[in-house]
């Protein structure tokens, strides 16, 4: 018998074999040299009682399994770990059942270019559809035009509540942005692509809050305690996806200020002077982004329901200059 027959007897059952052992995130075995119709990131905007609640599946060939990582409408991106293949078909568990609500699965077929099919929970079931995430790879603009205030300092003009208009507790106190008690976000009525944000932020005591880029990416601002995130979930991260470094440390009551550049999906982060992150790339959005439309503009937005008494000022933002 030649080398190359015995070679293909030896890897035929190696391949069976593969196949029917699930992998670290339970992902059934793809075919040796194959590429998964699947594999990339997805951007899903899914329709329900409240909305739109915007989520992300990014899924990323291992050898010859998928490992997977989701984005609920809420919280942090996490693995999953239940994941079956079959051709063009999978099946996923993206939150597992608890005592209070049933588990949420999703059944994708991946067809056109997009992932199509259903989100079942108990007795509901969505029809979702994921399109591929744009690269968004923009060159960084020569130069930036001068900073232009996003509050004037006087009084909402530019803001507008999100949801609720009446369960807005934002208003300003001595030409200082407040958020008098937990209720609606708030966030501007013009929309941005790339830009450089300013912003200074006097938190109080255990708060939890955020600044959200294009509406889609969290900038966390928290005092919380005790300490309990992982680093890349704390102050000055973007929120589940990027961590600081060095960390920041939590300045409760004090002034602290905040300079971000986002050109295309690239991120730079200054905090008081000092850079924490240096030229990442944001891989998809972050809990509570408003859509998953990653390439339009989109405005920031400050997160108010978490956190009263959370205090901003001299916000300003630059535009690549044309």
């Amino acid at each position: 018998m030649n080398k190359s027959k015995w070679l293909a007897l030896v890897a035929a059952p190696l391949v069976m074999i593969a196949t029917a052992v699930p992998c670290v995130f339970s992902a059934q075995a793809l075919a040796q040299n194959s590429s998964s119709p699947f594999s990339g990131k997805w951007d899903f905007d899914v329709s329900g009682p409240r909305g739109i609640s915007a989520r992300w599946l990014g899924v990323t060939e291992k050898g010859s399994n998928l490992e997977v990582w989701y984005q609920p409408g809420g919280g942090h991106v996490h693995p999953v770990d239940d994941v079956h293949v079959t051709g063009s078909h999978m099946t996923l568990t993206v939150a597992p059942a608890s005592k209070d609500h049933p588990a949420i699965t999703w059944e994708l077929e991946a067809k056109g270019g997009k992932l199509v099919g259903e989100e079942k929970s108990g007795s509901t079931t969505t029809a979702i559809t994921g399109v591929r995430a744009p690269e968004l790879k923009s060159a960084a603009p020569k130069k930036w035009t001068d900073p232009k205030p996003l509050f004037n300092g006087k009084d909402l003009q530019g803001w507008e509540p999100v949801g609720d208009a009446a369960s807005s507790h934002w208003t300003v106190q001595d030409g200082v942005l407040v958020n008098t008690a937990r209720g609606a976000n708030l966030k501007t009525t013009s929309k941005f692509e790339d830009f450089k944000l300013h912003f200074e932020v006097s938190s109080p005591e255990d708060c939890n809050s955020g600044v959200y880029l294009r509406g889609r990416y969290e900038v966390q601002i928290e005092t919380e305690t005790p300490v309990k995130d992982p680093v890349e979930r704390r102050i000055g991260s973007i929120y589940g996806r990027i961590a600081p470094q060095p960390e920041i440390p939590r300045a409760t009551g004090k002034w602290e200020s905040f300079d971000i550049t986002l050109v295309g999906r690239t991120v730079t982060e200054v905090h008081d002077g000092v850079t924490v992150i240096d030229h990442k790339v944001i891989d998809g959005i972050t809990g509570g982004a408003l859509d998953a439309d990653e390439g339009e503009p989109g405005p920031f937005y400050i997160q108010g329901d978490h956190t009263g008494n959370l205090k901003f000022r001299n916000i300003t933002v630059s535009l690549p200059k044309k």
